[in-house]
């Protein structure tokens, strides 16, 4: 097999193979070349290349979202490695394990003129689990091969260098898979770059990660608050698919005095939950937001999406807010009282068991309630013109089961929230900064990853902002992209603003005319352009059907009706 010549890409690369790495994301550069060289001779590895650095940082993230596993990315010194922060960012708060290894130059060599050469060390100091600075070996051009003394020093002081490294690589990579989040490791070479041997010149040890002790708690006293509350409200934010037992969901639905609020980023489902917060809350009057004050929030998973809700415990605090989880609790409702360290499955099977149903009508009340904003939803849908509104209702009932769905972030996961889904279906978006960013190429990784068709609905901003994300020759063949083109930033209408005005129209909304006709033709995509509720039905009738190619569907959608139909709804469904 071929390896690089230089120990020090030796060492990262077989260690990134013990800790069973095997998706590594390259972009294209000179100083990343040992890098390159191993990870693409090496047959272990799945390697992906991709150009743009951004676009490879979001694909890198969909592929570990979907695993749950580390996934890297390797780039060349300079900005590239400045162009992953978007998704480094996200990882950080989505609980992504991304790996970014940075290839760069000597120290020596930084800041005194030469090109691509920035600060790389610690560069995403604020939002990154660990950061591991690598330190060049010692530059076999510049030694006396006829003094042993000289030779004897460099085989010492190379000894050292190698120690260091493998250290701080193994920290890197197992912070990463304990604390899944993202880390990164800058890797300094000299060159010669290109050097390719047949058999290891080093041969770096693993530092396997101690197995855990789940730490046993008293939990007593919070049972005892349980049992007590007539009024206990559950909260599930961003949650992997299949992650919480479904025996335990089902204790939870069978306490009437529990109430659990989904989202559809959530992915638990029951049909004593309540999916779309907003279409409950999103019009309730004072005394209605009193009855549904709970006196215990219990909290477990991710980000929760609606502002409402947030508002909503904000301001009619319970008494105590709880939080299940073995990584960061955010104090979101300002009256976090107490983390419980685990997973879901181990809190629910210590804590469940010693529920005793409390007599209540909390859960019924609010189920019936949901039920009357079902019907008055469906009614409303019924009734509108085509727009944003009745589109999402048509292509979110169209979308086949056992699909994946990733969905892009400002309006387009906002409409979601207000629709029953397919239980069948998995819901994916990034919501840890929120950004559009990257949510097409998160979506290809997230495709890339599994065997299920994977269907990406987006905005036009959205797409349009992260077009590079198409520059790739992974898309799967049943990959497809649903675009509710609106021409511009339809979001910022249903915000406070003076709208139709050049001033917003030009600096808030962004208005446009741009299709995604050009592009999709330019990479090879099946499109399918509509504009009206009957070529939309029609389109959806075979869009999902197996293709030999990935497929378009871009819906036109007026842009000046959409934020009347949307604030209008709430009231409507009262």
């Amino acid at each position: 097999m071929k390896y690089p010549k230089i120990p020090l890409a030796q060492t990262v690369i077989s260690l990134c193979k013990a800790k069973n790495i095997k998706h590594i994301v390259l972009s294209p550069g000179s100083r990343n070349a040992p890098l390159t060289i191993g990870f693409t001779h090496d047959p272990f590895f799945e390697c992906y290349s991709i150009v743009d650095e951004r676009c490879a940082g979001f694909f890198a993230m969909g592929i570990a979202q979907q695993l749950q596993e580390p996934v890297a990315v390797v780039c060349t010194s300079g900005s590239a490695l400045l162009n992953y922060y978007p998704a480094v960012s996200e990882a950080f708060y989505s609980k992504i394990p991304l790996v970014v290894l940075s290839a760069d130059r000597p120290q020596s060599r930084i800041g005194i003129g030469d090109g691509q050469t920035i600060n790389q060390q610690n560069i995403y100091a604020n939002h990154i689990v660990y950061s591991g600075n690598l330190v060049e070996d010692i530059d076999e051009n510049n030694l006396d091969a006829e003094n042993s003394s000289i030779l004897d020093g460099r085989n010492n002081q190379q000894s050292v260098i190698q120690q260091k490294n493998e250290a701080d690589i193994n920290e890197a990579l197992n912070m990463a898979i304990v604390n899944q989040g993202p880390v990164h490791i800058n890797i300094p070479f000299n060159e010669p770059l290109y050097g390719i041997v047949e058999e290891l010149s080093v041969a770096p040890k693993n530092k396997i990660i101690p197995k855990k002790d789940i730490e046993v708690e008293n939990l007593s006293s919070f049972i005892a608050d349980w049992n007590q509350a007539k009024r206990k409200l559950v909260l599930v934010g961003v949650n992997a698919p299949n992650t919480v037992e479904q025996k335990y969901l089902d204790q939870l639905a069978n306490d009437e005095s529990v109430l659990v609020l989904t989202e559809s980023t959530s992915n638990i489902h029951h049909e004593n939950f309540i999916p779309g917060i907003d279409k409950l809350i999103g019009a309730l009057t004072q005394e209605e937001f009193e009855a549904l004050k709970p006196d215990l929030l219990l909290t477990f998973g991710g980000l929760v999406i609606s502002k409402k809700i947030k508002q909503f415990l904000r301001k009619y605090q319970p008494k105590q807010h709880w939080h299940i989880g073995e990584h960061t609790a955010n104090d979101t409702f300002f009256i976090l009282n107490k983390v419980f360290k685990y997973t879901e499955n181990h809190f629910f099977s210590q804590f469940l068991g010693e529920m005793e149903p409390v007599k209540s009508n909390y859960q019924s009340f609010w189920l019936n309630e949901m039920e009357s904003r079902r019907k008055k939803h469906s009614d409303y849908v019924k009734a509108i013109p085509f727009s944003d509104f009745s589109v999402f209702n048509s292509v979110l009932n169209s979308i086949p089961s056992n699909s994946q769905l990733q969905i892009g972030n400002s309006s387009a996961i906002r409409y979601a929230q207000l629709f029953d889904l397919n239980p069948s279906i998995n819901v994916f978006c990034n919501r840890g900064t929120s950004g559009i960013d990257g949510s097409t190429s998160t979506a290809i990784g997230a495709a890339v990853a599994i065997k299920e068709q994977t269907v990406f609905i987006t905005g036009d901003l959205s797409f349009f902002y992260d077009s590079n994300a198409l520059w790739n020759n992974y898309i799967p063949n049943n990959f497809r992209i649903i675009i509710v083109n609106n021409n511009g930033g339809g979001i910022f209408r249903i915000l406070p603003g003076h709208k139709n005005t050049e001033n917003f129209d030009t600096y808030f909304e962004t208005k446009h005319n741009l299709t995604a006709r050009q592009l999709c033709e330019m990479y090879n995509l099946e499109y399918l352009p509509v504009s009206s509720e009957e070529s939309l039905r029609a389109g959806l009738e075979t869009f999902f059907n197996s293709s030999t190619r990935p497929r378009v569907l871009e819906i036109a959608t007026p842009s000046t009706k959409n934020d009347e139909i949307l604030l209008r709804y709430f009231s409507s469904i009262k």
